[in-house]
């Protein structure tokens, strides 16, 4: 995968090497057989059986990927919010953030069991699950959209004021189409026994799509619910 101006890349069968160093992570060896062990020590103690983690480490990480969009929701406050309806004394806002997130999140877990291939059409309706109470109209030059009904972009988009500006607009529906394509192929050859390699094409997909930017707004939340998809 080429990386040479950050808003720019093919998702052509990337290498794992190019974008590792493009995230600035380093793996080894070592690093992933230690992962590997402790998957292994995890369930032999049947822990699994014990707590439902895999509901604790999804509030978890809907409450992180809110807080960095300004959320304060903390992360108990989310448990009362998504198991008893208690809702926490917070912005209304916050808390659609948080609640849209998880109906996304509990989405893209049917189409994973139900082995549905990616593409632009599904991964834009999961978008517009993740903005549907807190995305808005847009009205540009370019033409009308709206992040509510996750729409892509039709404008320009930086990181933050003044900080890296993201590829054209005009390129994300054809990179979006590449990186599905990607996507799909690299899920038919994935071991579902191979821990190393699931990780590894996890990160390599949310940085692909972080670096597209597809969206006004949800850019992400969305990786991190593909993120979480795989692992």
């Amino acid at each position: 995968m080429k990386s040479e101006t950050r808003g720019r890349f093919s998702c052509h069968r990337p290498t794992v090497t190019i974008v590792e160093e493009s995230c600035g992570i380093e793996y080894n060896d070592g690093m992933m057989s230690k992962l590997e062990n402790l998957i292994k020590e995890y369930r032999e103690q049947g822990i699994q059986d014990q707590i439902d983690y895999d509901k604790l480490y999804l509030y978890s990480i809907i409450t992180h990927s809110t807080a960095v969009e300004g959320s304060t929701v903390t992360e108990i406050e989310n448990q009362l919010l998504f198991d008893e309806g208690i809702s926490p004394n917070k912005p209304i806002e916050e808390q659609f953030m948080n609640l849209d997130l998880k109906n996304a999140y509990e989405q893209g877990f049917e189409y994973a069991g139900e082995q549905q291939e990616y593409s632009v059409e599904m991964l834009c309706a999961l978008s517009a699950l993740v903005m549907k109470n807190t995305g808005s109209e847009y009205k540009t030059i370019s033409g009308d959209f709206s992040s509510a009904n996750g729409e892509l972009r039709r404008i320009n988009v930086t990181a933050g004021r003044g900080g890296k500006s993201y590829m054209a607009w005009q390129k994300v529906s054809s990179k979006l189409e590449e990186f599905c394509e990607w996507l799909n192929s690299e899920r038919k050859n994935l071991a579902k026994s191979d821990a190393t390699k699931i990780y590894q094409l996890s990160f390599m997909a949310h940085y692909n799509l972080a670096t597209i930017h597809p969206w006004v707004d949800g850019n992400g939340r969305m990786p991190n619910r593909l993120y979480k998809e795989f692992v």
